[in-house]
């Protein structure tokens, strides 16, 4: 018997059925996130408590059994995708909460969804502003182990910018906090920025201390439409110059737009009938717009204030615009922006979704390159992002039955990443390395970096276990198999 078996055979033993899952169901949805790149582990782990993920590490380091620990699975990258008869553990039930109004921190569990910790958060009028988009199913552990961003980055920061202490396991077996529940904390190294983004290859987080904010008291949001986006980016960059800093401003290209309405046509023409006259009249005229979807916040006066004066600065360039003056009408913009990712695949079966950033004076040499991609290889590229601070989605969409086109796309993902590189830009904002960037990263950092790197993950896990096989190890995975899966945020 093989020694990840036998492992696997000590810890049902140990902890039981039902927190150690083998059955090829609970292996199988486990054995991958949202980039759909499987390998089926040997068991999936619920622990009750943290001594059974003191168990599950002890038995770990004796058989050299790798672990990845996961949440909900919405990253992208492949880096909660197990290697084959490892072990998954499992935190997603893992959600107490407690809010301390006083102090505006938020002790929570790693499995807690960004969506639930806002909502305990506004029963005190407090705030947790970071949002990738996801998250009705983004995980606080996950979006610590990524340092996710989202839309709201420019104005508020990202998740590092919240996370006050952390506490969990090294890999082998220790228990250990990072930081403490104070906004101040200079004792030693900063080892909690160190597991902050580190994507679960420096320790286990069972629990986090966040910073909470005031909640703002109104928004405001408006949709404005550009004939070309390099007027969209002009009038961002124009805003960006004269200090205007609105809580969200997202870029959305032609291509995006083009393949959001071919989407809405086909599963859903009451988001058609509802889009306002400014988006309609383009699409009727056969006209492909790029879009800019603003957010104001604050005061109700101050925030119809911003965007009022945003909306008067951008007129000259703008083709049209539309704010929203409800929440029924706000939700419908914002699912403008919320669809993109999955209308995407109107272009194509398989997509290569890259998170790159660039300098706010390179963004428009950026969008040219990429248009220059889908010129050379024939490959649509999608591309939406957070003007504000520089991060773009761009997207590489190709037939992965068609080797020539899985070909052109591999090309076309390597010169945007050496692009990128050039404009003193980074290979990810939010996404983080994982399996699907990890050819990539000698690109962005030299091999006194890269030693410097493997040479904490040694320090903090000696035998390896903590999902080894990220960020250091190349493994294209653009031609491998992708599940044929529905997720829970593909609707």
């Amino acid at each position: 018997m093989l020694p990840a078996a036998i492992a696997t055979d000590r810890l049902l033993d140990l902890l039981g059925p039902e927190q150690v899952r083998t059955d090829p169901e609970s292996r199988y949805l486990a054995s991958m996130d949202n980039l759909r790149f499987s390998r089926l582990p040997a068991a999936r782990i619920f622990p009750a408590d943290e001594s059974a993920i003191r168990t599950v590490l002890s038995l770990a380091n004796e058989y050299s059994v790798p672990i990845t620990t996961r949440g909900a699975g919405s990253a992208t990258t492949g880096a909660t995708s197990p290697l084959e008869d490892g072990w998954v553990l499992d935190l997603s039930a893992w959600k107490q909460v407690h809010i301390d109004p006083v102090a505006r921190m938020a002790y929570v569990q790693p499995g807690l969804t960004l969506a639930e910790l806002d909502a305990a958060a506004a029963e005190f009028g407090l705030f947790y502003p970071p949002d990738p988009g996801s998250r009705e199913y983004a995980t606080i552990g996950g979006t610590i182990a990524t340092n996710a961003g989202g839309m709201r980055g420019a104005k508020y920061g990202v998740t590092r910018d919240y996370v006050l202490a952390l506490e969990g396991f090294l890999g082998n077996g220790d228990f250990v906090r990072w930081g403490a529940n104070l906004r101040k904390f200079a004792a030693g190294y900063n080892m909690r920025d160190l597991w902050i983004g580190s994507e679960g290859t420096l320790g286990i987080i069972t629990g986090a201390v966040l910073r909470l904010i005031p909640r703002p008291a109104h928004r405001c949001t408006a949709i404005a439409v550009f004939a070309s986006e390099a007027e969209a980016l002009s009038a961002s960059h124009g805003l960006l110059l004269a200090g205007k800093t609105p809580s969200a401003l997202e870029f959305i290209d032609r291509l995006s737009i083009e393949s959001a309405f071919a989407f809405w046509q086909r599963t859903d023409p009451q988001t058609l009938a509802a889009l306002p006259d400014c988006l309609r009249h383009w699409q009727t005229n056969q006209e492909k717009p790029a879009l800019l979807l603003i957010e104001t916040d604050g005061p109700h006066q101050d925030a119809q204030a911003q965007m009022h004066a945003i909306l008067d600065q951008i007129a000259p360039l703008s083709k049209g615009h539309f704010e929203a003056t409800d929440p029924n009408t706000t939700a419908q913009l914002w699912k403008v922006r919320r669809s993109c990712s999955q209308a995407m695949f109107e272009w194509g079966p398989r997509k290569l979704n890259e998170d790159v950033v660039v300098p706010v004076d390179a963004q428009l040499e950026l969008l040219r390159f990429v248009d220059g991609l889908r010129q050379s290889t024939g490959l649509a590229t999608p591309t939406f992002g957070h003007v504000a601070d520089g991060n773009f989605h761009v997207h590489i969409m190709f037939d992965d039955r068609k080797p020539e086109t899985v070909e052109a796309a591999r090309r076309a993902l390597h010169s945007l990443m050496e692009k990128v590189i050039d404009l003193g830009g980074a290979i990810s904002g939010e996404h983080g390395i994982g399996l699907a960037k990890s050819t990539f990263l000698h690109l962005q950092h030299g091999p006194a970096e890269i030693a410097a790197m493997k040479a904490v993950k040694h320090a903090l896990d000696p035998a390896g276990i903590l999902n080894p096989d990220k960020i250091w190890t190349a493994c294209d995975t653009s031609a491998a198999p992708r599940e044929a899966i529905r997720l829970p945020w593909d609707h």
